[in-house]
């Protein structure tokens, strides 16, 4: 058996077709695919900002890019802002430790229905984060993490694209174990 095509087949370009536009049905699309992932208690501590390109919200977003990922986040069809909601409603917690986690549940499975939809995501964290957070001003609790760029990829996947070894999942962050019985 082999990893299912859908996930081996995934990329994250680095350049976009600019002419490619989505419908407001392929935005509900694939947040009704983030809607579907996984999360603590149900709790969904997940929210998102979406801008289409040529749309008054992509220009807002786009001003807080840094310069590295101005260069080719713009021609992307669709910028999301993802945020995710980290104190817990009826608990004395001032932290959820599971709620970047959760949002990172939601963006896989964003990322595998733009994939199965021939588009591409690529995520990234190259922005003004305290301009952008003072801008969309998120309520309390909730906390801008990272933003999506998807589109139509301009490129092709990279023939020789390097993962680390499942052997190294298992042994790379464990040390002084000793010999486990």
């Amino acid at each position: 058996m082999s990893v299912h095509p859908l996930l081996a087949s995934r990329f994250s370009p680095l350049l976009f077709d600019p002419a490619r536009t989505l419908t407001e049905g392929d935005v509900d699309l694939l947040l009704e695919a983030a809607r579907w992932a996984p999360s603590a208690g149900n709790s969904q501590p997940w929210a998102y900002f979406v801008a289409r390109r040529d749309e008054p919200e992509h220009k807002r977003i786009v001003r807080h890019l840094a310069r590295s990922s101005a260069r080719w986040a713009p021609t992307a069809s669709l910028l999301i802002v993802t945020m995710a909601h980290r104190y817990v409603e009826d608990t004395d917690w001032a932290y959820s430790d599971f709620a970047d986690y959760d949002l990172g549940q939601s963006v896989a499975h964003l990322t595998l229905q733009a994939h199965a939809m021939d588009l591409a995501c690529r995520q990234f964290r190259a922005f003004d984060l305290e301009a952008l957070t003072a801008d969309l001003n998120p309520g309390p609790g909730w906390h801008i993490v990272s933003m999506i760029a998807v589109g139509t990829p301009a490129e092709e996947p990279p023939a020789d694209r390097a993962r680390r070894s499942t052997a190294d999942l298992r042994t790379a962050p464990w040390s002084g174990l000793g010999d486990v019985p």
